[in-house]
């Protein structure tokens, strides 16, 4: 393809990425650089007959007059990002020189709001990642294995979890883990203990966020593993099973070979939707328990009279910075590919 005719190609895409992506990024940065004015505040002394008190008031028109002359808020730099809400760079030192052991120190950083909030999304991302991977495949191997009757029904019952909106689903499990709910009223059977309750734990909780977030992703990888087995070829099965090979080798050296680029689609994909992990806190109601970077950037929003745009903008920005770091090992691993092949 001539250069002339790919630039006229790519054209629209390139123009809609810049302008939904790139610009928005941009801005968010910029806005990260500022931080809020603070309130004027006037003190004014009242008199009586039992004598004078001072009171403080907000200046309206003195605060309104100071975000109109500077919408941005009070050029603030890079501290928003090292401040103690975000990399605690300062607290992180201090908690290091009176820390005697390194369970205390690690204990003191993840008390830290950014780092709490990471420990979390790291977390869930990395286990719920490689599950969603390996179940997917199970699955799909499993449906395209069974009778043509039964393919049809298996992959409408496999997608069911894929139809349910998030906060629709994450809500369904949390009224069945609740006292009165299906599960939590048999776990406290089984352990004969009422006062048992999944949401009551930090560990449970994050468990139970988890075995959501499987449950919610698994049909995304399921059926696009299983659009990808219908393009092995027939042949290549057969000459491996003429040659005596099992199943299981079968599956591990021609199936998964063969959807290596599937498997790196779905890795980024889960990657990048694990990590704005955000639904399911709010549904299940566990800001006490756990807490993601994308709740951390709601609840900045969301501050009362204030929002602090500057604050969920630095979060944004290292989410996005986290993101590129963690895909960064995937995109390699395409691009080597890519080159070996154009070679």
């Amino acid at each position: 393809m001539k250069h002339r005719t790919f630039f006229w190609f790519i054209l629209p895409t390139l123009s809609a990425m810049i302008l939904f992506i790139a610009l928005p990024i941009v801005s968010v940065f910029i806005q990260s650089l500022y931080v809020e004015h603070e309130q004027v505040l006037v003190v004014s002394e009242n008199c009586g007959p039992f004598g004078c008190k001072e009171s403080t008031a907000v200046d309206v028109e003195a605060t309104q007059k100071l975000r109109e002359e500077a919408p941005l808020g009070r050029f603030n730099g890079l501290g928003t990002y090292f401040n103690r809400s975000h990399l605690a760079i300062a607290d992180i030192g201090e908690a290091w020189a009176n820390s005697e052991t390194f369970g205390e120190f690690g204990n003191k950083v993840y008390n830290l709001p950014f780092y709490n909030a990471l420990a979390f999304t790291l977390a869930y991302t990395f286990i719920v990642t490689p599950l969603v991977l390996i179940l997917g495949m199970a699955v799909a191997v499993g449906v395209n294995n069974l009778p043509r009757v039964l393919k049809g029904p298996a992959i409408f019952v496999s997608l069911l979890p894929f139809l349910v909106t998030p906060l629709v689903g994450s809500l369904i499990l949390f009224w069945m883990v609740d006292g009165d709910g299906v599960i939590g009223a048999t776990i406290q059977n089984v352990f004969d203990d009422p006062s048992l309750s999944l949401k009551a734990s930090t560990p449970l909780m994050w468990f139970m966020l988890m075995v959501y977030g499987v449950w919610h992703t698994l049909p995304f990888s399921f059926i696009t593993f299983y659009a990808g087995l219908q393009t092995v070829p027939e042949d290549t099965m057969e000459a491996a099973q003429i040659d005596g090979a099992s199943k299981w080798q079968r599956m591990v050296h021609v199936i998964v070979p063969h959807l290596m680029p599937l498997v790196t689609f779905v890795t980024l994909m889960l990657i990048m939707d694990n990590l704005r992990v955000f639904e399911p806190i709010v549904s299940f109601s566990a800001e006490a328990h756990a807490r993601s970077l994308s709740w951390i950037i709601f609840n900045d929003l969301r501050e009362s009279g204030n929002p602090l745009y500057g604050s969920a903008g630095a979060t944004s920005l290292i989410t996005i910075f986290l993101v590129v770091i963690l895909m960064m090992p995937v995109l390699i691993r395409t691009w080597r590919d890519f080159t070996r092949k154009s070679h």
